[in-house]
């Protein structure tokens, strides 16, 4: 009574080990890597607008590889703004530092267009990294003395903060909010 059963058995791994090795798969391999660089055929801002959500300090360096912005003064401008936007400030400097020092500036002022709007939404801690690279290349530039005062501020550096913000006064003469405020901190300083 058994064997019947056996039979039954054998039969069905034979049938199962016939469809095993006629569906052998071929060897495995790695997977596959996407092209280390693709061209943007756009303007710089076109190129920033689209690479603008990888710009996280996770995403940034790897959307740089490989997508790299575009080989112009506004291209190279907005990568460093896109690292440094990214927290990537090293980078962000080295990009800028590639250019012809006569082109460093105006590349910097895009660093600065970028990194304003997230100064001026409050978050000063996060802008002064970006506004102190922006002063690196514009020592000048009064906005960017105003946002690395108050960010030093908030950060407990009280010496920098000093010096940041009484320079922004030595430049800015507009007796508005900006001024009133950069006076207050520099009287709770004292």
């Amino acid at each position: 009574m058994h064997r019947p059963l056996y039979l039954l058995g054998f039969g069905y791994l034979a049938i199962c080990g016939a469809v095993v090795l006629r569906h052998r798969v071929g060897p495995l391999r790695g997977p596959e890597h996407p092209p280390l660089a693709v061209s943007f055929g756009g303007s710089a801002g076109e190129w920033f607008s689209s690479i603008k959500p990888y710009c996280n300090s996770v995403e940034v360096e790897l959307a740089q590889r490989q997508h790299p912005a575009p080989a112009t003064l506004g291209g190279q401008g907005y990568g460093a703004a896109c690292y440094a936007l990214g927290g990537k400030i090293d980078l962000a400097r080295a990009t800028l530092d590639r250019l012809p020092a006569a082109e460093r500036a105006q590349a910097a002022a895009i660093v600065f267009g970028v990194g304003h709007p997230v100064a001026d939404a409050g978050d000063d801690r996060s802008a002064g990294p970006i506004m102190e690279l922006v002063l690196d290349y514009i020592p000048s530039h009064y906005m960017a003395l105003y946002h690395a005062g108050m960010s030093e501020y908030a950060l407990e550096q009280p010496a920098l903060a000093r010096k940041h913000l009484k320079a922004f006064l030595s430049y800015y003469h507009e007796n508005d909010g900006w001024t009133q405020n950069a006076r207050d901190v520099l009287a709770r300083l004292r």
